[in-house]
C-alpha cells in the first residue's frame, strides 16, 4: 500500500480549496470540450512545459535577484505558478490522486526520512547522512 493511501486509510481530511479548483478545473474543460485531450500523458507533458516557462523568469538572476522581484516580475511568475498548479490539479484528478491527502502522506514520510535533528542545515539526501 502507498503511504498516500496508508493516510487516507487512516485520516480523513476536509473539503479543501483544492478540490473546489479540481471541481472547477474539470467544468472549465467540460465546457469547452477538452477532456479529450486532457490525457495523463499530455497533462504531464503541459505541466513539464509551465515548470519550464516558470523557471525561465529565475534563469539568469542572482539568488538575491530571485527573492527581490519587481512587480512586473512577481506577476508574470504568479501566473506561471497558477499554470504550474492548474495541470498538477488537472493530472491528479485523472489519476484520481487527492493532492491535499498525497503530500501530508509525503510529508510524513519526509519527516521519518529526514529527521530535523539530523539534518538540520544540511541539504544532503535522507541516505548520504
Amino acid at each position: 500500500m502507498l503511504a498516500c493511501e496508508k493516510f487516507r486509510a487512516n485520516n480523513s481530511l476536509p473539503t479543501t480549496e483544492l478540490s473546489a479548483l479540481r471541481d472547477r478545473l474539470r467544468r472549465f474543460a467540460a465546457e469547452r470540450d477538452w477532456d479529450q485531450y486532457h490525457s495523463p500523458k499530455n497533462l504531464a507533458m503541459a505541466l513539464i512545459v509551465e515548470a519550464g516557462e516558470l523557471v525561465e523568469h529565475f534563469q539568469w538572476l542572482s539568488e538575491s535577484q530571485s527573492t527581490a522581484l519587481s512587480a512586473a516580475q512577481r506577476k508574470a511568475v504568479e501566473s506561471e505558478i497558477a499554470d504550474v498548479l492548474i495541470y498538477l490539479v488537472r493530472l491528479a484528478d485523472k489519476l484520481d490522486i487527492d493532492l491535499a491527502v498525497a503530500a501530508t502522506a509525503k510529508m510524513a514520510v519526509n519527516e521519518v526520512r529526514y529527521p530535523a535533528d539530523k539534518v538540520r542545515g544540511s541539504a544532503r539526501k535522507h541516505d548520504e547522512y
